[in-house]
């Protein structure tokens, strides 16, 4: 059987994963997010949550649902998909792009946070600033991420984490959420 990639579900037999966060602790690091965007925003107001491709728009939804709990109105959800603005096209031609659905009103004088999974080289956070310059002007970009697992490339860095995961080069953290996996969990490998 092939070894899965973030994409891929399900356990596999010859190699050892080890989690390091399960639904819970997924649930509570998204809350504490949610309450540090709102903290730092100083409430909803002008707040576009765009999750990137794949994992990041279900988890750019948890959040809004969280905020929207706290505040009582609901928050501005999009999907990026960076998949044309990446500088590994040429090596790997063959990823699937997805739609990028922006929130009425658009991201113009908005606070955009990019949601994503798992920030490791940064690569995917550039493309996904590339695709915002086309797509308007933002009054403020901010980063949100589920896991920080470090070796950037380039030099960027999240504005709020859940859980920051010192690992090896050669080790994989992999991120299933229910509505990609059917599960929630963070595994290490």
């Amino acid at each position: 059987m092939p070894a899965p990639d973030d994409t891929t579900p399900g356990p596999v037999s010859d190699r050892a994963d080890h989690t390091v966060l399960d639904a819970r602790d997924i649930s509570r690091a998204l809350t504490r997010i949610s309450h540090e965007l709102l903290e730092r925003n100083k409430g909803a107001h002008d707040l576009v949550l765009l999750g990137l491709h794949t994992r990041g728009v279900p988890l750019a939804r948890r959040i809004a649902e969280k905020i929207a709990a706290v505040e009582g109105a609901p928050v501005a959800v999009g999907e990026l998909d960076v998949t044309l603005y990446r500088d590994d096209l040429r090596s790997q031609p063959t990823r699937r792009s997805h739609k990028t659905v922006l929130p009425p009103g658009g991201i113009d004088r908005k606070v955009v946070v990019l949601v994503d999974d798992v920030l490791f080289s940064g690569r995917t956070i550039r493309a996904a600033l590339d695709a915002l310059a086309d797509l308007g002007r933002p009054s403020a970009v901010r980063l949100a991420v589920l896991v920080d697992r470090g070796h950037r490339e380039l030099p960027i860095r999240a504005d709020h984490v859940g859980k920051n995961l010192p690992s090896a080069l050669a080790e994989r953290v992999s991120v299933r959420l229910v509505e990609v996996d059917g599960t929630d969990e963070v595994s290490i490998s």
